[in-house]
């Protein structure tokens, strides 16, 4: 009797999920719109186009090779990264930097605009030690990347809501 109520419990716990929308994260269902997006970027090798098409695929995009294919283009219209120093030590030595990454893109699908325009922007911070700095450069490269997928995880999420 007891297994059988555990039973139903469970059944029940995994339908309510199910009827919310639950999925698990990192995989967005992608609109028909833009199940096949064609890239249309001037940097085909940045670290955020390689984490969006990443993103893409992972989530069951297929990637088309040209416009015409494609049923929707994906327009990096700009990339921007930025370094600034935002402390500096007794004797004048940068002791924190912020970091930002900026992408501005647009959704078009032939004539039709499915996303207009739209910038979007990640910041970070680390502490910098001079006699660390090559690890500290690569903390700067890890945190790079990190905002790229970021970015690309956010762009992803405004695409599966069209």
């Amino acid at each position: 009797m007891r297994r059988a109520t555990a039973w139903v419990l469970i059944l029940g716990a995994v339908l309510l999920q199910a009827a919310c929308g639950f999925h698990l994260q990192g995989h967005t269902p992608l609109p028909a719109a833009v199940k096949a997006p064609y890239l249309e970027t001037q940097d085909r090798q940045s670290a955020f186009v390689a984490s969006l098409r990443h993103t893409l695929l992972s989530n069951g995009a297929q990637l088309a090779n040209a416009k015409d294919q494609s049923s929707a283009v994906v327009q990096i219209i700009k990339e921007n990264y930025k370094k600034r120093v935002l402390s500096v030590s007794a004797t004048n030595q940068p002791n924190e930097y912020e970091i930002t990454y900026t992408i501005t893109f647009a959704v078009t699908a032939g004539d039709k605009e499915l996303l207009p325009q739209q910038d979007m922007s990640a910041t970070r911070t680390y502490s910098f030690d001079e006699r660390l700095l090559l690890a500290k450069g690569h903390e700067e490269d890890l945190l790079r990347a990190d905002m790229a997928r970021d970015l690309a995880d956010r762009v992803m999420r405004r695409l599966a809501s069209l």
